[in-house]
């Protein structure tokens, strides 16, 4: 059922999923206004990230967990710097690989490999469980990051299965070069522009209540999420929007906490009132 969104302006607040969800957004019709919530770069120091490469080059990893696809392509532009991609790719290839959802899984195969396992559930919590099915005992576990996470219980949860942890952290986030992006998101949800902002972790939440803090625009963000309807993914995201007094309109059925189920719920409920955006 295309163009169920036809005509509707919808805001997302994304990073490493943006294109995605704004493809899927665009192929209903709808008017996608992307806000990035953070820049991504490259590690400041790379002499870690190489040291971690040239470890699993000499020494094949047992087991390799990717939390993000991000992170593979980050590393493997370090490992093409160090012109070691085919020593590098038959060592991974030796390794059990875990994806933390579908997108690691897709970095993999640019590189001509499969992960054995991809988690159902795309979170650190649903890693930790799947690996808790294995056994680990006595290997080595490389385990890929990303920023702005505190990482240490899924660490402590591989540790604790007799496993040892050889993380890396290829890339950073600039938050303070996507300020402009999120200050301009609030001004067009208080001026009415905007249908639904679609919301998909719970630290978007938090990164524009921050920003529009910093930056002395807190009533302009409350008229903003006054006037426009708030579309939650799931209850991780509308429970941290409880926890500052906000309410999600808009969310999936039980058990349906994905992009997909998301834009239908907002294809249902934006289609039972008259458009709201100000043309």
């Amino acid at each position: 059922m295309a163009d169920r969104l036809n005509g509707y302006r919808i805001l997302i607040l994304e990073s490493r999923e943006e294109a995605q969800f704004s493809r899927l957004l665009a192929e209903q019709g709808a008017d996608v206004l992307q806000c990035p919530m953070f820049a991504i770069n490259d590690a400041p120091d790379p002499a870690p990230i190489e040291a971690w490469i040239r470890r699993s080059i000499e020494k094949p990893l047992d087991d390799l967990v990717l939390l993000t696809g991000e992170g593979l392509r980050r590393l493997m532009t370090v490992v093409r710097r160090l012109d070691a991609e085919n020593d590098f790719v038959a060592a991974l290839a030796k390794a059990r690989k875990f994806a933390r959802g579908p997108k690691p899984g897709r970095a993999l195969r640019e590189i001509g490999l499969e992960p054995q396992q991809t988690t159902e559930k795309p979170t650190s919590e649903g890693v930790a469980e799947m690996l808790s099915h294995l056994d680990l005992i006595g290997h080595r576990v490389g385990l890929q990051l990303y920023p702005d996470k505190d990482h240490s219980a899924l660490i402590g949860a591989i540790r604790a299965q007799g496993a040892e942890v050889d993380p890396v952290l290829p890339y950073v986030y600039d938050a303070k070069a996507a300020d402009a992006n999120i200050v301009t998101a609030i001004e067009e949800m208080a001026a009415g522009r905007i249908d639904a902002i679609a919301l998909t972790n719970l630290g978007q939440v938090r990164r524009l209540i921050d920003t529009a803090h910093k930056h002395g625009w807190d009533d302009k963000l409350r008229e903003g999420f006054a006037r426009t309807p708030i579309a939650s993914v799931g209850p991780a995201v509308s429970n941290e929007l409880k926890a500052h007094g906000l309410h999600a309109a808009i969310s999936p059925t039980e058990g349906a906490y994905f992009m997909k189920p998301l834009i239908s719920a907002m294809a249902v409920e934006l289609a039972k009132g008259p458009r709201r955006v100000a043309r």
